[in-house]
């Protein structure tokens, strides 16, 4: 059965919400500083104790988007197979990953979250999420993408490395007045 990716409604977010987004981490990407930082950072990937992100009920879960960001400012997309939800995306038009606020900014958007069914995952709906979510700023005027994500997050480091995103800004304390504060921010950047 194909799958199919499509807009949905706001009102769809309950059930996009149901996809879980939790991820086993087996490895993180370690920051490391070349000639105190003057040569640069290299990321080195460490196997880690294996946990999982995110088994908890979301802070902000996305029922509460619209409120947060405008919902003149959200895009919402979902991958089905046949009528069954496999994974989803939204959107942020002139929001900046790694500020704590939307801001009116022409010609961006950010990739705020994607998630795919653990049951479907490497499959393939990952790619096709993004290439619609790329699509759906492309047709509202934005000329590039933003993403955020963790060092972490390594599979999603490799899929948006694999999908010619370009890793733009490591922030090795970005999260340090949170409860992910021994995580680095990373900051990904997709030309439209």
């Amino acid at each position: 059965m194909t799958i199919e990716v499509r807009e949905v409604d706001i009102d769809m977010l309950p059930v996009y919400a149901e996809l879980p987004n939790s991820f086993k981490v087996e490895s993180e990407l370690r920051v490391e500083p070349i000639d105190g930082g003057l040569g640069g950072l290299v990321l080195v990937e460490q196997m880690v104790k294996p946990y999982i992100k995110y088994d908890e009920p979301e802070t902000d879960p996305p029922e509460k988007w619209p409120s947060l960001f405008g919902e003149d400012r959200l895009g919402v997309l979902m991958a089905f197979r046949g009528t069954r939800p496999v994974g989803g995306t939204t959107l942020i038009l002139g929001f900046q990953p790694g500020i704590t606020t939307p801001f009116d900014k022409d010609g961006i958007a950010a990739l705020w979250d994607i998630r795919v069914h653990p049951d479907e995952r490497r499959s393939g709906i990952g790619s096709l999420l993004l290439g619609r979510s790329a699509l759906w700023a492309r047709e509202r005027g934005c000329t590039y993408m933003r993403i955020e994500t963790q060092n972490t997050n390594v599979p999603a480091c490799k899929f948006y490395a694999k999908n010619s995103c370009i890793l733009i800004a490591v922030h090795r304390q970005g999260y340090a007045s949170t409860k992910l504060a021994h995580e680095s921010m990373l900051l990904w950047h997709l030309d439209l």
